[in-house]
């Protein structure tokens, strides 16, 4: 007679183990069948990874998450992490479903290069937001005017494995040069600035928004040199990376009495794959129809018509449904 009971007791637990794993999506939510007949996703939590407290990509987070719960009812919360790179495995462990990375970073992750050892195709793309401007940082004194000005001086190229070192060295291959024609140095921002200051670099590469505070605190006891890329060499560098697009450091900024054209990379949102496209649909509507209520500077710079800008990794269907709407294009 135990025996009986046991099993009949053992199948009800399978039945409702089953039942349950049925109903759930694996996002915090479930799927439920709508009027339509469609399965609607009915996703209840959200992360979202941005960057250390300091950065502007936490603040950021925050205001898109307060946005997310207000318009869509999901339970949007931002989590603090090491940014870019760390972001992509983030959401690649399934730790948070959506984040904030810099479009050539997420383009190396998908594609398994640089500093990730794997491809991570776990990730698609939600939008680009604002850039994030690669400076060629000098000083009049120097005398570098151009690109090609850099061989054989003192170049901080950014620290070590960093998005950074990367442009540099994809800027210097469009002008016909390597890392070996300069002296590279493995610096950060501000100690990039403080060699500028007392001399023992010439020249570095800063890839950030701007303006950036290291190279405003430069512009205080020096006359602030950015170096321009010339047009030609933009279009060629694009062309060969798409995550790059056109950029300008203003006129005014650390003191500069011309504007100069550069790049840039994006900063942007990507998404798990498995997020599902209702919900990626109505998260990208409640951002780009909402960002009024984002008291953050960089606000400012987002824009729906530049939200494609610089995208080198494959849309999620969601957000391809929302810019097909609106009739923004990858370019």
């Amino acid at each position: 007679m135990k025996k009986r009971k046991w099993f009949t007791s053992a199948v009800a637990v399978l039945s409702l183990s089953l039942l349950l794993g049925a109903c759930g999506n694996g996002n915090g939510g479930t799927e439920k069948e709508g009027a339509d007949g469609k399965k609607d996703s009915d996703v209840k939590f959200l992360s979202i990874a941005t960057g250390g407290t300091g950065g502007t990509y936490y603040p950021l987070g925050g205001a898109f998450a307060d946005i997310i719960k207000d318009e869509t009812g999901i339970d949007a919360n931002a989590i603090t992490s090491g940014a870019s790179a760390e972001n992509m495995a983030i959401l690649d462990a399934g730790d948070a479903e959506v984040a904030f990375a810099q479009t050539d970073i997420a383009t190396y992750a998908t594609e398994g290069k640089l500093m990730f050892k794997e491809k991570i195709e776990s990730v698609k793309g939600i939008a680009t937001l604002y850039p994030e401007t690669i400076q060629i940082v000098t000083t009049k004194k120097s005398g570098i005017q151009s690109v090609e000005d850099l061989k054989g001086k003192v170049v901080s190229v950014g620290e070590a494995g960093s998005g950074t070192r990367a442009n540099a060295e994809q800027i210097l291959e469009v002008h016909g040069m390597t890392l070996d024609d300069i002296k590279a140095r493995n610096l950060s921002f501000d100690d990039s600035v403080s060699g500028i200051q007392d001399g023992t670099i010439d020249a570095a590469f800063i890839t950030a928004g701007t303006p950036t505070g290291a190279v405003e605190s430069l512009s205080a006891t020096e006359e602030v040199v950015i170096v321009p890329i010339a047009e030609d060499k933009i279009n060629a560098l694009i062309e060969k990376y798409p995550y790059y697009a056109k950029d300008e450091v203003p006129q005014g900024t650390y003191k500069l009495a011309e504007t100069v054209p550069t790049v840039a990379v994006r900063a942007m949102l990507v998404a798990r794959e498995d997020l599902p496209e209702d919900a990626v649909y109505n998260i990208t509507k409640a951002i780009f129809e909402n960002l009024d209520k984002v008291k953050h500077a960089k606000a400012q710079q987002i824009k729906l018509e530049n939200a494609l800008d610089g995208m080198s990794i494959e849309l999620h269907p969601g957000a391809k449904k929302y810019f097909d709407e609106k009739g923004v294009k990858v370019e």
